[in-house]
């Protein structure tokens, strides 16, 4: 989210317009604050309160980044309900692939917000019926992908199998089962290596796990990579592994279609909207190392498959670029305008 946040922002300012970014993790003023642990909490609310009241008086419309659980509580629906009093239109752009469970407790709480705003906006089909579900009116406008900072390399990368990984260490993303699959993968194509891109609460249990795994050679913790650094190291790829449990529409998967990366990956919430199984990508269970595994096999060991899923992937993801995406927020953003009057 904070990855298309950012370049959102950048291309609305690439066509005239003023964006006013309001980050909800501001430093601590003072800083002593950081060292305590409830007050560090209020502070941080309060001076986001604060901002938020003051910016919603110089803008025409006020541009929500929402997420599940606590982050909607604490961050969405006040910026909703501050821009209500300011008399400022909101769009709402839900985000969280946990929407499902998310609403199933809270829909009663979540109601009363989104009836304050112009437009619920939702990036993906998936998304869009989840919300139908619970009697929610979205509309989708999909995830940007930069297709001139993500394009294939000149020519295929040569050298040992090399899997990516681009997803925080989080429960949510199973990289145990990546790494279980890379082992497996082993068997088959004895050379395969892997780079985990990405930081988060569980790299010294999967550092553990790699070694359990007898990985240790085989596995690069990257940590957190800039979008530069990404590019380069799609470009050296020879396929994506998305091994997440829940899921949206992530920006690794578009990231790695417009760098002519093949694609594996779980068939889980918004994935299946956006690649076809076979055609645009390989399509597996959600923690099944072995199907993994297979299916990273067969793009090691069949280049005519690696090959088709490149180009038509390529192809593909060519909806999801700035001159395709910005028509529709325009159009979101316009019928907003006209909603506060």
């Amino acid at each position: 989210m904070a990855n298309q946040t950012r370049q959102l922002g950048e291309l609305l300012r690439g066509e005239g317009v003023e964006v006013l970014p309001l980050a909800t993790n501001a430093p601590y003023r003072p800083s002593w604050i950081a060292s305590w642990r409830g007050l560090r909490a209020v502070a941080r609310l309060v001076a986001y309160l604060v901002a938020l009241w003051r910016q919603c008086a110089r803008v025409d419309v006020v541009h929500v980044m929402a997420n599940s659980g606590w982050s909607w509580h604490l961050f969405a629906a006040p910026a909703i309900w501050v821009a209500h009093l300011r008399g400022r239109p909101v769009v709402v752009n839900y985000r969280g692939g946990e929407a499902e469970a998310f609403l199933s407790r809270s829909a009663r709480w979540v109601r009363p917000s989104l009836r304050r705003c112009a437009h619920l906006v939702v990036p993906s089909g998936f998304l869009l019926a989840v919300f139908d579900r619970f009697g929610f009116a979205a509309e989708v406008v999909p995830n940007i992908v930069d297709t001139v900072r993500f394009q294939p390399a000149a020519e295929p990368p040569t050298g040992p199998f090399h899997v990516v990984v681009a997803r925080n260490l989080e429960p949510i993303y199973d990289n145990a089962s990546a790494l279980r699959a890379l082992a497996r993968l082993r068997q088959q194509v004895p050379d395969a290596r892997m780079t985990v891109a990405g930081t988060g609460p569980e790299r010294e249990a999967l550092q553990a796990l790699a070694q359990d795994l007898g990985l240790q050679d085989a596995v690069h913790f990257a940590g957190r990579l800039e979008r530069e650094a990404m590019a380069t190291l799609y470009r050296s790829a020879h396929a994506l592994l998305n091994t997440s449990l829940v899921d949206n529409m992530p920006n690794s998967l578009l990231e790695a279609l417009a760098s002519g990366v093949p694609v594996v990956s779980t068939n889980v919430g918004g994935v299946p909207f956006i690649v076809e199984d076979g055609v645009t990508a390989l399509l597996v269970p959600p923690a099944a190392p072995e199907a993994m595994a297979q299916a990273l096999a067969r793009v090691a060991l069949e280049p005519a498959l690696a090959e088709g899923l490149r180009e038509r992937g390529c192809r593909e993801v060519q909806q999801y670029t700035w001159a395709r995406v910005a028509p529709r927020w325009a159009a979101v953003y316009g019928a907003a305008r006209t909603h506060r009057s």
